[in-house]
């Protein structure tokens, strides 16, 4: 079976030296080149066609984002992972858009490198656990923030106290009188609040209360 081959382009030399080391140890994975910037690693792309180049972020001169957009352009077969300090949800969505098709943190185990170089050498995709754990977190956010509200956070106030007044049983003039407000006022915060919840009579509107915890249900003694 014939090894997977792999580019290394990082701008620290004993970074290089020890990923080098680390991969040498898989009998699977090759190390065929090295690069200490962008530039480098574009030229070396084109020499050697890599299965998998290993970019750092934030090397001096040409963009490591920029080299992989050439590389994936010229060279759809070698596959781009970006392996960084950086856990920033920008730089991945980066990476992703020039087509790499790994994001990993420069803290992640041995065993999670190389499993990864060998899942985008078949054609996989792979993302640090920690970067999943905030996108997945970014995005339950996104949800609780864009979710529509519940239809009794819709309701005022004013319209909260008179629905548990109602499903105490108290008339629309009782309540009016208890709230020092006309039966006119109270008449039309009823027909609103039925309409915001979908209501149309006493038994549905007890009910909701009950449900919504507006009013407690009284045990025997």
């Amino acid at each position: 079976m014939s090894k997977i081959k792999i580019v290394l382009a990082d701008d620290h030399t004993l970074f290089r030296q020890g990923i080098r080391t680390l991969l040498a140890a898989e009998p699977d994975l090759e190390v065929s080149g090295e690069a200490s910037s962008a530039a480098e690693a574009l030229a070396l792309a084109g020499q050697l066609r890599p299965d998998v180049i290993l970019f750092d972020v934030g090397m001096n001169g040409l963009s490591s984002f920029e080299a992989a957009r050439q590389i994936r352009r010229a060279q759809p077969d070698t596959r781009i992972i970006f392996l960084t300090m950086y856990d920033d949800e920008d730089y991945l969505v980066e990476a992703m858009e020039v087509g790499a098709s790994g994001y990993i943190l420069k803290d992640s185990p041995a065993t999670q490198l190389a499993g990864a170089v060998r899942d985008v050498a078949r054609g996989g995709n792979y993302v640090s656990p920690r970067m999943l754990s905030q996108l997945v977190d970014g995005f339950r956010n996104h949800i609780r923030a864009s979710a529509p509200k519940s239809r009794l956070a819709t309701l005022t106030p004013r319209e909260k106290e008179v629905i548990k007044f109602l499903a105490e049983g108290k008339s629309v003039k009782e309540i009016a009188c208890d709230l020092n407000l006309s039966v006119k006022t109270i008449e039309a915060h009823k027909f609103n609040l039925m309409r915001k919840l979908d209501i149309h009579n006493k038994a549905q509107l007890v009910q909701y209360a009950i449900q919504k915890k507006i009013i407690q249900i009284q045990q025997p003694v």
